[in-house]
């Protein structure tokens, strides 16, 4: 099963950037065009809206991050786990592979 763990400094970042506050919930999705390290043609995407299906979830501080149970195929046996780049000042995802 898919595990999603956000830093304290991506925890952050949703704070600054997105204006996220306790009850909001955080989409993790796949979407058609970029790149990634799991699919060629496809990158991860992120958006505040309310939950259809859950596939997976974690809260942090009263906010819900998850991940649709139809975009769980994305993850194909990874994890995510959701940094910062220092450098850019932007969302930084990593796949672990799941135990």
């Amino acid at each position: 099963m898919v595990t999603i763990r956000i830093s304290d400094e991506a925890t952050q970042w949703f704070v600054e950037e997105m204006d996220v506050e306790s009850g909001d919930s955080i989409r993790f999705f796949a979407r058609y065009g970029g790149s990634s390290p799991l699919h060629e043609g496809f990158s991860l995407g992120v958006i505040r809206e309310q939950p259809d299906e859950v596939g997976v979830e974690t809260v942090l501080d009263g906010v819900r991050y998850y991940i649709e149970t139809r975009d769980l195929w994305y993850f194909d046996g990874h994890d995510l786990q959701v940094g910062v780049n220092a450098d850019l000042g932007e969302l930084q995802y990593d796949y672990v592979k799941s135990e």
